[in-house]
């Protein structure tokens, strides 16, 4: 199973809609957001995915209400666990909590954005990502990640 992480859009359409062309390229068959869409209209890029999504919000997005309204519950306050292939994933926005969270060694995956820093490391035999940032706006530099649930492999894709 590939997962597709995306953060930190901040309104970018035209990056939303280049990350959701490759997620569906790539055949991705779940798609994790790290929050910062900032705005609800933001959101309608991801209703061309091919495959259903999650997310939580970022310090960035205003709008909670919207966005979730829009999402239809899917965007919702981190910290959000999802599971897919018996495997644990945590979705933050901001790294708070991450060495507690990969020492208890509940999470096979910890997902984050908020430094728009990309990481793929391993804490604690937990995976922890950040795709950097989709939007490009702070560093002029835009990109995904996709991760492999099967061999717990994962990469920065630049847009």
């Amino acid at each position: 199973m590939t997962i597709g992480i995306i953060s930190d859009t901040h309104d970018n359409v035209p990056m939303i809609r280049k990350a959701v062309q490759i997620f569906n390229e790539r055949k991705v068959d779940f798609v994790i957001h790290a929050g910062d869409l900032v705005a609800p209209f933001s959101i309608i890029p991801l209703d061309d995915l091919k495959c259903d999504y999650a997310g939580v919000f970022g310090n960035n997005d205003g709008e909670r209400f919207g966005l979730s309204k829009r999402s239809h519950g899917k965007i919702n306050s981190p910290p959000k666990t999802v599971e897919l292939e018996n495997r644990k994933i945590l979705i933050l926005h901001e790294p708070i909590e991450i060495i507690a969270f990969t020492k208890s060694q509940v999470y096979d995956t910890i997902v984050y954005g908020h430094t728009h820093i990309p990481a793929i490391e391993k804490q604690n035999n937990t995976l922890v990502i950040n795709p950097c940032e989709c939007g490009g706006w702070l560093s002029g530099r835009s990109s995904i990640a996709l991760l492999n649930l099967d061999t717990m492999d994962a990469q920065i894709i630049e847009l």
